[in-house]
């Protein structure tokens, strides 16, 4: 009689002497999903794509061939069934303390970011400002009637006398008017933050590819251990991420996954354990 699937994958583990943890620490699953699987308790697991993605793996893992025991269960796999999808997917997904923690400081770095912009844009209008209104001084001109009637009215016996007055008068407020304005103290500090602002801009957008040539587990976390990518990929499936780094990832059925990070060819064997790559890109 031939061995059940599942039972055939409990006695290899057992004979490399991996436990349950172990395995669903290299797979990237639960244990109770690894236990599942050896139980053959499939109604337990996702769905058929789940589990023929996760068999592969597993055997791969234990250098067993998938293809006999995938033909093995062939008969074993359900349709799917419309009402109980629905039902597992109309209950509320849960959210992890540390999830919402990252959606918290995210949040925070947000508004920080969008109030320095708004003191950049109102000290850039201060700092324009003050030069056109200099300028429109420079072009107003100061004629010698305006300010022959502010002056006081000279006796007529004294013409010469009135005239140097008022070409004095004249000289004085248009040199006031061409003299430029000398920044204050706290548009200096101003200046100074903005300048400093600029020096701490962060890098370029990073672009990731990630070609799966058969199934494999993929993640990916960003620089705020934000998960950007967590999936059981199909074969010949194609994942683009674009985030800044750096990106760590994570890469089950590494032998058989391409990486491209911005347009150059990430090398995964100097990174991989058994069948699992763990690396960071910057």
């Amino acid at each position: 009689m031939t061995e059940p699937v599942g039972a055939e994958l409990r006695n290899a583990r057992e004979e490399l002497g991996l436990t349950v943890s172990e395995v669903a620490h290299h797979l990237k699953l639960a244990p109770r999903q690894v236990e599942a699987l050896e139980d053959e308790r499939f109604e337990q697991l996702p769905g058929v794509t789940f589990v023929r993605g996760m068999l592969k793996t597993y055997a791969r893992l234990l250098k067993l061939e998938p293809e006999p025991l995938l033909e093995r269960l062939a008969g074993r796999f359900q349709a799917p069934d419309a009402n109980r999808l629905a039902a597992r997917y109309s209950q509320p997904v849960p959210f992890s303390d540390s999830a919402r923690r990252s959606t918290f400081v995210y949040l925070g770095l947000s508004i920080v970011v969008l109030a320095l912009g708004g003191g950049v844009a109102y000290q850039w209008y201060r700092e324009h400002k003050a030069p056109a209104e200099l300028a429109q001084a420079k072009r107003t001109p100061v004629t010698p009637a305006v300010v022959a009637s502010a002056a006081p009215a000279a006796p007529r016996s004294q013409p010469k006398a009135a005239e140097a007055v008022v070409q004095s008068e004249l000289t004085a407020k248009v040199a006031v008017a061409q003299e430029p304005e000398k920044p204050t103290q706290p548009e200096k500090r101003a200046i100074e933050k903005v300048s400093m602002a600029k020096v701490a801009a962060p890098g370029s957008v990073n672009r990731l590819v990630i070609r799966c040539e058969e199934d494999a587990w993929i993640e990916v976390k960003d620089a705020n251990e934000r998960m950007l990518v967590s999936s059981l990929n199909t074969k010949g499936s194609e994942r683009i991420v674009r985030a800044r780094g750096p990106l760590t990832l994570v890469i089950g059925n590494a032998a058989h996954v391409q990486v491209i990070h911005n347009d150059h060819p990430v090398d995964l064997a100097p990174h991989t354990k058994l069948t699992i790559a763990r690396f960071t890109l910057p």
